[in-house]
């Protein structure tokens, strides 16, 4: 016969009422509402260009979005469009492919985006 004992421990952290994992590793849709930050009426982009640890390759970013994944994704796959160019969605940043601020600082612009930089 085994002895079953109940084990309790307060540093275990919450624990996710949907699927159990911890709630820094949920892996449910109850979990992945960091990725639904509301967006504002009129949100804020700051961009830049980077070559470092990128083969030498010029990378247009488009920084502090909100982190919301369908907003970037739909804004990503625009620029992306508009550019003629690759890119890649982060967190809370997009990156087009190429030295594109020009172009994206005016298609930010006509959709009511306040840029910076």
């Amino acid at each position: 016969m085994s002895e079953r004992r109940l084990v309790y421990s307060t540093g275990g952290g919450q624990a996710c009422p949907g699927c159990g994992w911890p709630v820094a590793s949920c892996r449910c849709s109850a979990g992945s509402r960091e990725g639904a930050e509301e967006v504002p009426a009129r949100p804020e982009a700051r961009l830049r260009i980077e070559k470092k640890g990128r083969g030498g390759k010029t990378v247009t970013v488009i920084d502090g979005l909100p982190r919301n994944d369908a907003f970037l994704a739909g804004l990503a796959r625009d620029l992306k469009r508009a550019c003629g160019a690759g890119g890649t969605v982060g967190e809370g940043a997009v990156e087009i492919q190429g030295d594109v601020r020009e172009r994206v600082r005016a298609l930010l612009a006509a959709r009511g985006f306040l840029v910076k930089g």
